[in-house]
């Protein structure tokens, strides 16, 4: 019989094995809500938003800071508050959530895929550097899932080259590098708030910045065009902006139930941060013993590490599986349906990232050509997605510390067994176990 619980053998975790589930919220967060909605003061610069916004902005070290509708418009908004619109063009991750890409796509500029590092899925410098041209304007550096791009040297990057460096960092809500939080480096950071980030309000993101003219600039394209009111005052800005900072935009806008929810998880944010990030540590340092896994790399100056996903890599060539087979497996020692999975498709192949697909986008057979994800080659990206990467999402890491060593003992125990997965398919695994799907 197969010792492998894919294939029918008994599962490591048990079917009732209790996990971590995410969202989590407290009394506390439902008599805000509560409170709010007694209150008739329900939408755009409300006392809870600008409160959460302040205190998120200082807890990670940047300037001036305010909350905005999603991350794709926050980055869409970074971009236009620097001033980076038609045939510009803009250095971007081939592995990220497609959003990074399309933003950029959205105001007229070109995004460059640019390929990765293998050990943390982070933008491969050498290859940005090599990927500048006298039309590239901005960086937008993405810290993807667990891990930190290089942001020393990718700011000696930006400064020599005259870039702007835009700061995704939809994955890092209380990440520091050298005890200052990621999001405060460059000139314009983006966040997001949907339900699965480490600071969650179902929907919702954030933009922060260096300077009270950008600052100005983002409050007024998330804001239907108007100029920063100074009513409330926030950030110590006491006077209106000058009527020359209003730009023609929309409503990218929180509302204050969202803000309330913001503000509860932000009570929570740095125990939480802490508390996956010891278990991160611990678990990685027993995957490293066990032969055909690598861990993800941590540069020596990050002081807090954050993780939206944890990761990690097998050799598949060397185990003579690939990752979706293992992924499958792994999920059905832990009874985790679908919960460890290959990271992100690479964005020249990505089935939502599909910038020809829309006719506002047609500005011309050269920008047509510009755009067309297909011409970029990543094969680091697609590696990791096709062969060897494998992800969770964090809510692995709010378990306890015995729980990471069964994570880590399911993974030897398929490393140990791998032969009796080597030519059956994710497909003909489903047939022996009722928790794919």
């Amino acid at each position: 019989m197969s010792q492998l619980a894919i294939l029918g053998g008994k599962p490591l975790a048990g079917k009732n094995k209790k996990w971590a589930k995410w969202p989590v919220s407290e009394e506390s967060d439902a008599q805000l809500v509560a409170k709010i909605t007694r209150s008739n003061r329900w939408s755009f610069d409300g006392p809870v938003e600008w409160e959460f916004a302040q205190k998120f902005t200082a807890y990670q070290g940047a300037k001036f800071g305010a909350c905005c509708a999603n991350g794709t418009v926050g980055i869409q908004m970074a971009l236009e508050a620097l001033g980076i619109g038609a045939y510009d063009e803009v250095i971007v991750p081939g592995m990220t959530w497609q959003a990074t890409a399309a933003a950029c796509v959205d105001v007229n500029a070109i995004p460059v895929l640019c390929d990765v590092e293998p050990d943390t899925y982070n933008l491969d410098l050498d290859r940005v550097e090599a990927a500048i041209t006298p039309k590239t304007r901005a960086i937008i550096v993405v810290h993807l899932y667990g891990c930190v791009t290089d942001i020393d040297r990718l700011l000696r990057i930006c400064k020599k080259n005259n870039l702007f460096l835009i700061e995704d960092c939809a994955h890092q809500h209380g990440t520091f590098w050298k005890g200052r939080g990621v999001g405060s480096f460059g000139d314009v950071s983006s966040w997001s708030f949907q339900e699965s980030k480490v600071l969650s309000s179902g929907e919702g993101g954030f933009n922060m910045c260096k300077t009270k003219e950008l600052f100005y600039k983002l409050y007024s394209l998330r804001n239907c065009g108007r100029p920063y009111p100074a009513d409330p005052v926030v950030f110590g800005l006491k006077k209106a902006a000058p009527m020359d900072t209003a730009l023609q935009s929309g409503n990218y806008r929180l509302t204050e139930w969202q803000a309330a929810l913001l503000l509860g998880g932000l009570t929570r944010l740095d125990k939480q941060v802490k508390g996956r990030d010891a278990n991160a540590i611990y678990l990685n340092s027993l995957l490293a013993q066990i032969p055909g896994v690598k861990v993800m790399r941590r540069r020596s100056q990050v002081t807090q590490q954050s993780y939206f996903n944890f990761a990690f890599s097998i050799d598949a060539d060397d185990l003579g599986v690939d990752n979706r087979q293992f992924c499958q497996a792994l999920n059905a020692e832990l009874a985790m349906p679908d919960e460890f999975e290959p990271p992100y498709e690479p964005l020249n192949g990505c089935g939502l990232y599909k910038p020809l697909s829309k006719t506002r986008h047609h500005l011309g057979a050269a920008y047509k050509k510009a755009i067309d994800p297909k011409r970029f080659s990543l094969p680091v990206c697609e590696d990791a997605n096709k062969r060897t990467g494998v992800s969770a999402h964090h809510q692995i890491l709010m378990n306890s510390k015995a729980d990471m060593e069964i994570f880590a003992a399911a993974v030897k125990k398929i490393i140990d067994n791998v032969g009796e997965l080597r030519g059956v398919t994710p497909g003909e695994m489903k047939k022996y176990q009722g928790l794919a799907r």
